[in-house]
């Protein structure tokens, strides 16, 4: 029982492929590809709409040195958001469930900004190691202290998608085990169950959809530092 709860985090095979990789690159699909019309159907000027809100959001803090980064960032919260949501449909699966996968992702865009920082304003990311005023038998330890809180950055991005992602499908999962095994006992407690059930879907709709903009807001304003 308790592995049956955990199979829906293990990649799916078909033939001895694994499908995480289908999983991935099929919503990408599902957005409607621009035509040349002069009026687009709703679904287009929502995506626009959409597109827009979120570039306009993530660049406003940027100056005009980071906005480089405005297709890098928005694309993906696009595949962050479309992955989350369809991973909650049933018979699905989702990537964003996989440490490594966020890792993947996390680390090189972290290290991209600590690069970009590096090479425009290397004096002013160093400094950020080492807080103004500090006395001096603290620095040694503040510099490690801050060292430690910088390398651990993606660690926690990764970490903080993965678990929050990996603890709502469970919750949703021992819900619903519990609704099919109260059913023919208990049916009042069961419905009020299913109740509950479906206000924890909403919620989680939410969390999918506040997990990938924290993912990528987190992530311009490590870029927010270094430009």
């Amino acid at each position: 029982m308790n592995l049956s709860f955990f199979d829906q985090f293990a990649s799916p095979y078909f033939l001895g492929v694994p499908l995480i990789l289908l999983s991935m690159l099929f919503p990408a699909l599902l957005f409607p590809t621009p035509n040349n019309r002069w009026i687009t159907n709703r679904l287009s000027t929502i995506q626009l709409w959409s597109l827009h809100s979120i570039t306009k959001q993530l660049m406003a803090p940027l100056n005009k040195g980071g906005h480089k980064w405005a297709l890098i960032l928005t694309s993906l919260t696009m595949l962050l958001l479309t992955i989350n949501l369809l991973g909650l449909l049933p018979y699905t699966f989702t990537p964003t469930t996989q440490l490594s996968m966020n890792m993947a992702l996390a680390f090189p865009l972290w290290l991209a900004t600590l690069l970009t920082g590096l090479r425009n304003q290397p004096s002013i990311s160093l400094g950020h190691l080492l807080p103004e005023g500090t006395p001096t038998p603290l620095i040694p330890a503040l510099i490690m202290i801050e060292t430690t809180s910088l390398l651990i950055r993606p660690l926690a991005l990764g970490v903080r998608l993965t678990a929050n992602l990996t603890a709502g499908h469970l919750l949703i999962q021992l819900i619903s085990t519990a609704i099919t095994a109260l059913l023919p006992i208990m049916p009042t407690v069961s419905i009020l169950t299913t109740s509950i059930l479906f206000l924890l879907t909403i919620l989680e709709v939410a969390v999918a959809m506040i997990q990938a903009y924290v993912f990528v807001l987190l992530l311009s304003l490590y870029l927010q530092e270094n430009i």
